[in-house]
């Protein structure tokens, strides 16, 4: 009997890179020093321009798999999400089903891995801030870059993947 090894998600970031150039998504990459906690890469995202993200790959008590892209400063409360976003008890994802799903690793969570999730088996969830910004920052598949997209450029993003997010104002659900 042989085991089965997880496949191969179907972009990494150079393939990614490749595809928004190919379909007209413009887009400005910074590489950068391997970033794992949105408090480690302060310092190296001061220099760049629009809102920078932490991202949330979530799994709820019935099985269904989340993924919160929130400005990095905003306050996610897991308690009161799931209630918003019509979810059951939330907790993280496990490593293997973050690969599975979204192509990528702990510490490079973003929402550009919906490109590798065409099942759409992750329900995604933006925060409102993410929504209305000028310029987001995401990593492209991996925590060694950002990759910075003007709105409309992350809307196409969107579009072209099929997808529509949840947008919800965490700030709201805080205060």
């Amino acid at each position: 009997m042989t085991e089965d090894k997880p496949t191969e998600p179907a972009f990494d970031r150079d393939r990614l890179l490749g595809w928004m150039a190919a379909n007209g998504v413009e887009q400005t990459t910074h590489d950068h020093p391997a970033v794992f906690r949105v408090e480690e890469g302060l310092e190296l995202k001061a220099a760049m321009p629009g809102a920078h993200t932490k991202n949330l790959f979530l799994k709820d008590k019935k099985g269904r798999l989340w993924l919160i892209s929130a400005r990095q400063d905003t306050v996610i409360d897991l308690k009161r999400a799931p209630k918003t976003i019509g979810s059951d008890k939330l907790s993280f994802g496990n490593e293997a089903l973050l690969y599975e799903t979204l192509g990528v690793r702990g510490g490079s969570v973003t929402a550009l891995g919906l490109i590798n999730d065409p099942d759409q088996r992750v329900t995604f969830v933006l925060d409102k801030a993410l929504w209305d910004a000028d310029i987001v920052n995401f990593h492209p598949l991996t925590n060694t870059a950002t990759t910075a997209l003007a709105q409309a450029d992350f809307r196409r993003f969107l579009g072209l993947v099929g997808r529509e997010p949840m947008v919800v104002d965490f700030e709201r659900l805080t205060s």
